[in-house]
């Protein structure tokens, strides 16, 4: 079954008393391309993080985020941030001096809260070894998220890929009634011009050799052989749909989708019939959605 290179998940976990939250989205791209914005606190873990994701995500233009969640944790515990009380004395003894000198009415301490290095956050440590577990739990939770919103993604795009195939055989069925007429038109054609000659030229012109040029003239017309490679290529559009596990079967798909085109625009070049011709624009219009989405399998 297919996987789209569009993906969504969102986890959550606990590193030193406070709550982080990892979110994974990404978009399609030719090979796995990692953009990391995490929290000052577990930038020493980068490159682990990476190769986390480089082996379970495989590729696509992935973004991935971390942050530190400023309300409260999961166990009820808010974030705790130090008053730097040294500062906070400072600026109420200041305003207090100040106000009473300008007789004004106003509230010191509301003021001195915001006031420079009053508020100071806490340096953070290091990740401890049980720290790094934990971001990776909530990393592989975030995963598994993303892989399901992958799959049902992929499971729209094979239903869509599926509608699309079966048209274009609808389509080449449709083909087959007017083969018959457009080589007998194109014979009557050839018999046409033949008749318009004057009568010297008739007499003059060897019969066998004729029929031998129209039948090689009509064998280079027959598209019996793009028919069958085409309706080959679609069923193993298909096959490879319907794989499991397969490892960049988004890239086999757009090659099969490549020669799908090759046909249909042999099949083109051969028809010399304006309803054949109509036939395969259309054919080729619905190739082009295919291979517009194809680039999102993964």
């Amino acid at each position: 079954m297919l996987s789209s290179m569009t993906g969504y998940g969102r986890a959550e976990c606990l590193l030193q008393n406070q709550k982080y939250i990892i979110e994974l989205r990404s978009l399609n791209s030719k090979q796995a391309d990692i953009n990391l914005r995490i929290a000052p606190l577990i930038r020493e873990r980068e490159l682990d993080i990476r190769t986390l994701l480089a082996q379970q995500l495989e590729r696509g233009k992935i973004d991935c985020a971390i942050w530190q969640d400023n309300s409260l944790a999961d166990n009820g515990e808010g974030a705790v941030t130090p008053i730097n009380k040294a500062a906070l004395d400072y600026y109420v003894t200041q305003l207090q001096q100040y106000a009473a000198e300008k007789n004004l009415q106003t509230d010191v301490l509301a003021i001195a809260m915001r006031m420079p290095d009053v508020v100071k956050v806490q340096e953070q440590s290091n990740l401890t070894d049980e720290d790094w577990n934990a971001l990776k739990s909530g990393i592989e939770a975030a995963i598994i998220q993303f892989n399901a919103f992958r799959k049902q993604e992929g499971e729209a795009l094979q239903h869509m890929f599926t509608e699309k195939l079966n048209g274009i055989l609808s389509l080449l069925s449709q083909v087959e009634p007017l083969e018959k007429e457009r080589i007998e038109k194109i014979r009557a054609r050839l018999e046409e011009s033949l008749k318009q000659l004057s009568e010297e030229r008739q007499q003059a012109t060897d019969r066998n050799r004729l029929e031998q040029e129209m039948i090689y003239y009509l064998e280079k017309l027959d598209i019996t052989e793009e028919k069958v490679r085409l309706h080959n290529h679609i069923r193993y559009f298909f096959e490879t749909m319907e794989s499991e596990n397969y490892s960049g079967v988004g890239k086999k798909l757009g090659f099969i989708a490549q020669e799908m085109g090759r046909e249909i625009n042999t099949l083109g070049s051969k028809s010399n019939h304006s309803e054949m011709q109509i036939i395969v624009v259309k054919m080729k219009d619905i190739l082009e959605q295919i291979k517009e989405q194809v680039l999102n399998v993964l």
